[in-house]
């Protein structure tokens, strides 16, 4: 009897426009059927997160950049890889959705022509820009993932929900510009950087950088990262946190989250997928 094929878990996303995001739904239904996880579609691009033996994966990824029924819409779209030791999902869907990322703030897209390239910073150029003494250094993400790990001298917005963040973003921005600061700002994978980032240099008038593929990119380029990184982090599956090398933790959604209201939902969520799990798991030891 031969073994189980290993799992490998891969993220992915881009903004670009789709006229027809119903059409590119059941496109992706048909693409995603042989793997597990969860892909959003929208007008403004997709985004998502699939796990599968290595030769689905490549397969999937091919047909991502190759399959003419897509025109070329994701021909250069990049993908990353990290091990799993815990089976991240139990079943596949493909959500179509008003939005890829809801930032909250009106007629916000992540569709931006001519992104300024130079605002995209590759990880030792990340690490070379947030050591500098005129940078604010933003965690874009919510306060349960800053807790679990993050960037030394990273500033913790404290905002519960994404949709929090402009607010905060438009309290500081005054401060920070009588200052001369400059912003740098991270997230999970760099997808909710690139909803923010041209809005606050458009209409809040910061100087933005952003670290390009996010967390996991700098995770995995920089066998270093933990000169930087402090802590775990945060991934919205069944492994809950990997480490500075990409290596799944033992932390289980119960120590993540606090007793709160904002908190308390996600347990109850994570509980719920974990519960689709025949045997035994992480979230349950």
């Amino acid at each position: 009897m031969s073994e189980p094929q290993a799992l490998l878990h891969i993220s992915f996303y881009k903004f670009v426009p789709l006229p027809d995001a119903d059409a590119m739904a059941e496109l992706l239904r048909e693409l995603v059927a042989p793997l597990t996880g969860s892909v959003l579609v929208a007008p403004e691009g997709i985004s998502g997160a699939l796990a599968a033996p290595a030769d689905l994966l490549d397969a999937f990824e091919h047909a991502m950049h190759h399959d003419p029924r897509l025109q070329g819409l994701f021909s250069d779209m990049p993908f990353k890889r990290s091990a799993c030791a815990t089976r991240p999902f139990w079943k596949v869907r493909v959500h179509r959705k008003d939005e890829i990322v809801a930032l909250g703030v009106e007629g916000v897209t992540g569709v931006v022509p001519e992104r300024a390239s130079g605002n995209h910073l590759d990880p030792q150029a990340f690490r070379e820009l947030i050591a500098q003494d005129d940078v604010v250094l933003i965690d874009n993400r919510n306060h349960f993932e800053y807790r679990l790990g993050r960037f030394k001298r990273a500033i913790d917005p404290g905002v519960g929900n994404f949709r929090d963040f402009p607010g905060y973003l438009r309290e500081q921005a005054p401060r920070w510009q009588a200052e001369g600061k400059r912003v740098a700002m991270y997230c999970t994978g760099g997808i909710r950087c690139e909803k923010t980032s041209a809005w606050m240099q458009r209409d809040l008038g910061l100087d933005v950088y952003q670290l390009d593929g996010g967390i996991i990119n700098f995770l995995h380029t920089l066998p270093d990262a933990e000169r930087d990184w402090q802590g775990e982090c945060f991934v919205f599956d069944n492994r809950v946190a990997l480490d500075a090398h990409l290596q799944e933790t033992d932390t289980t959604a119960h120590e993540v989250y606090n007793d709160t209201d904002d908190e308390a939902w996600r347990l109850e969520r994570a509980q719920r997928l974990d519960s689709v799990d025949p045997k035994p798991s992480k979230g349950r030891r």
